[in-house]
C-alpha cells in the first residue's frame, strides 16, 4: 500500500469516526436535556382558563393547537378559511400552528427526501414556514399524542405574541401566504421566521412555546418524543 493511499484512508476514517462521534453526542444530549423538565410556573386558582392542545399528527411533528377566536385573538383575520382548499369553515373552532423548514413541509413524503434538503435544513441554511391546520373540537381528544392544556389569559397572551413572532409580516403586520402548497383541505402554509437546524428544529419551536406561556416542557429537545414525555399519565 501507498503511502499516499495509507494517509488517504487515514483520514477518512478520522472523518467517519468524528461523524459518528458528533452524532453519538447530538443523541445523547437529546435524549439527556430532553429528560431534564422545566416546571410550570405557579398559577392562582380559579379564574378564567382557555384551552390550548399540544398535538403531534405523526408522531414527528409538533403542533401548538389555539382556539381560532377568543377576546385576545382571532387569528381567521390573517389565516383565513379561504387560504385552504376546501374553504370550509363550519365548525372548525381550532387552529394548529406549526414551524418548519421550507424544504421538508413541501416534500410529499419521507420517501422524496434528497440530501440536498436535508443538509441545507440540518445546517442553518434554508429558509422556514409556518403550516397551519384547521380542526374541529371533535378532533382534538386527549391521548398520548394530543395534551389538553389550560392557560390564563396572561400565558395565552404570550403564547400568542410568541406565535405571531414566528410569521414573517410585512409593514402592514400582515401575514405571507404561500399559495400553492397543502397536505389536505384545511390546511395553509406562511413565511416564516428564522431558519431550521439540527439544534433549532419545528419540535424545539413548540416546545420553546411551552416555555413561553409558562407550561411543563424539556429544557431542550428536537423531537417530539422529548415534549410528550412530560405529559405522559
Amino acid at each position: 500500500m501507498s503511502n499516499f493511499l495509507r494517509k488517504t484512508l487515514k483520514v477518512i476514517g478520522y472523518t467517519l469516526g468524528g461523524i459518528v462521534a458528533v452524532l453519538l453526542l447530538y443523541v445523547a444530549t437529546a435524549f439527556g436535556l430532553g429528560m431534564m423538565p422545566v416546571a410550570a410556573e405557579a398559577v392562582p386558582p380559579g379564574g378564567p382558563r382557555i384551552p390550548v392542545y399540544l398535538y403531534t399528527p405523526n408522531g414527528i411533528h409538533t403542533d401548538l393547537v389555539l382556539p381560532v377566536r377568543t377576546a385576545q385573538a382571532d387569528w381567521s383575520r390573517q389565516i383565513k378559511y379561504a387560504h385552504t382548499t376546501s374553504r370550509d369553515s363550519l365548525g372548525y373552532n381550532y387552529l394548529a400552528f406549526g414551524w418548519g423548514d421550507k424544504g421538508f413541509f413541501y416534500i410529499p413524503g419521507w420517501g422524496d427526501l434528497t440530501l440536498p434538503i436535508a443538509f441545507k435544513a440540518m445546517f442553518h441554511l434554508g429558509t422556514s414556514a409556518m403550516h397551519t391546520t384547521f380542526y374541529k373540537t371533535s378532533e382534538l381528544q386527549p391521548s398520548t399524542t394530543c395534551v389538553r392544556l389550560e392557560l390564563t389569559p396572561a400565558q395565552y397572551a404570550r403564547l400568542v405574541a410568541y406565535i405571531q413572532g414566528s410569521f414573517q409580516t410585512d409593514a402592514a403586520k400582515q401575514v405571507h401566504y404561500l399559495p400553492g402548497h397543502t397536505y389536505a383541505g384545511h390546511d395553509a402554509f406562511y413565511e416564516g421566521q428564522w431558519a431550521y437546524s439540527f439544534w433549532h428544529t419545528c419540535n424545539t419551536w413548540a416546545n420553546n412555546g411551552l416555555k413561553v406561556s409558562g407550561q411543563r416542557a424539556a429544557l431542550w429537545t428536537p423531537i417530539s418524543g422529548g415534549l410528550f414525555r412530560h405529559y405522559a399519565q
